[in-house]
């Protein structure tokens, strides 16, 4: 890993060298370099967390004068408990993945751009080395000193391993991104982590192909059926376990008749919690005459523009699901996914209900790359799926959707052992004839 003061088409050119190198570098030698990272990172962990200090410290006066979301600044911070050890674990999980069992080939190089987040830096260092593929990191100016000091320690940590040093390729300032976004000549592929705003400016500037999600507007859909408990416990867990992750809840619906027998406990647990509820008139009607006085001067009411809000925050908009008298349980979900399909972004939304066919049907219907059962929208992610670590969400109707491990960093070839074989033999009155069985791989 290199912090480089190069010119960008000196990266790009540099990447795309080092990429053809690590494509056909042995996989103990890239696991080796993962525990070398490991290692490194481990011993550096007080000279990292300081350099991340420095950084909540600027970005929190930068947050207080309107300059930082907050969202931003709660990313940033790796002295949350438990990011740090996930970020190492996230190492090793990579390491133990076996290799993708089909005739893989790594992408090539990848461009990645983030804000806060200093553990992306390891997870794509550690996803990139794994999958073969050459990275260029740049990111946010708010992380810029845990971003050196991580890449410091990798650095280190990569000197001694057969992995070439331009492979994992670090840029700082800006004007580096905008001219390293025209060299589709080098790079591959193109991968935003960050705000709406990061996305969508990175697929407006660049031709080549970028992967990423520009919201995480995630919804909850509770059908009268579902268990009490396990619904308090699910709409709980997926807006407060961490209010600014993209995978967080920000649309819960309720079908009418659950807006006496389910939202008034849902409602309690989140305010008590320090939650907003914004409501329709119907599920603030509900909520007025069943919470006591007190919690129910805590209710604001809906606007429309709050079904399309990612608040990333303390923030939960309700909505009711009014299926026409007489009609069947089936009407009412179709009403959910309706909504869900039209406002989603499609990231990651969930049922909440105790028939399999409903839960079956809302699985198949909603057109987004995570979708859910009785479970927390916060369980889509890459780590919680297995792939050790991840390098972000596609909502992209592509290959590669949902959390981005291992293999959604591999495309594939095709390989042929002949001995002599033409086009001309086969074909016509007297040529030979094609014959396809499927044949184990070696």
């Amino acid at each position: 890993m290199s912090l480089t003061e190069s010119s960008p088409e000196q990266i790009a050119k540099a990447a795309s060298v080092a990429s053809t190198s690590l494509a056909i570098l042995p996989s103990n030698n890239r696991n080796d370099a993962l525990t070398a990272i490991h290692r490194s990172l481990s011993q550096a962990k007080e000279s990292i967390l300081a350099a991340n200090a420095h950084d909540v410290a600027y970005a929190s006066q930068a947050a207080a004068d309107g300059e930082l979301s907050q969202s931003i600044l709660k990313r940033l911070d790796l002295s949350r408990p438990g990011k740090w050890d996930e970020m190492l674990q996230g190492i090793l999980d990579v390491r133990e993945l076996e290799d993708p069992g089909w005739i893989a080939c790594p992408i090539g190089v990848l461009l990645i751009i983030f804000e806060a987040r200093p553990e992306v830096i390891a997870n794509i260092a550690a996803l990139a080395i794994k999958s073969g593929n050459a990275a260029i990191l740049k990111g946010g100016r708010e992380s810029t000193a845990s971003f050196l000091a991580i890449s410091r320690a990798i650095s280190s940590a990569l000197r001694a391993t057969a992995v070439p040093n331009a492979a994992i390729q670090l840029v700082i300032t800006r004007d580096d991104v905008a001219f390293l976004l025209k060299c589709d000549k080098y790079i591959d592929l193109v991968i935003p982590r960050g705000s709406n705003e990061l996305v969508r400016t990175t697929k407006e500037r660049t031709r080549i192909p970028v992967l990423g999600h520009a919201d995480g507007l995630c919804s909850i859909y509770i059908h009268p059926d579902a268990d009490l408990q396990l619904s308090v416990r699910v709409v709980t867990d997926s807006k407060l376990d961490y209010p600014a992750a993209c995978n967080s809840v920000e649309t819960l619906l309720v079908h009418q008749e659950a807006l006496d027998t389910h939202l008034p406990a849902i409602a309690t647990a989140l305010l008590e919690r320090g939650c907003s509820l914004r409501c329709d008139a119907a599920s603030l009607t509900a909520l007025s005459t069943a919470l006591p006085a007190e919690k129910a001067l805590l209710l604001q009411a809906a606007a429309d523009e709050d079904y399309d809000t990612e608040f990333l925050s303390p923030i939960l908009a309700i909505k009711t699901v009014v299926p026409p008298d007489g009609s069947t349980d089936e009407i009412a979900l179709t009403l959910a996914i309706a909504h869900i399909n039209s406002h989603s972004s499609h990231h990651t939304d969930a049922i909440l209900t105790s028939s399999p066919s409903l839960a079956k049907k809302f699985k198949a219907s909603v057109a987004s790359a995570c979708v859910f059962s009785n479970t927390s929208t916060r369980m889509a992610d890459g780590m919680r799926f297995g792939f050790g670590t991840e390098v972000g969400i596609s909502t992209n109707k592509i290959h590669a959707r949902g959390p981005v491990g291992l293999e959604g960093l591999c495309i594939y070839k095709y390989v042929i052992d002949g001995s002599g074989h033409v086009a001309g033999d086969y074909g016509g009155a007297g040529g030979k004839k094609w014959r396809h069985e499927r044949l184990p791989l070696d």
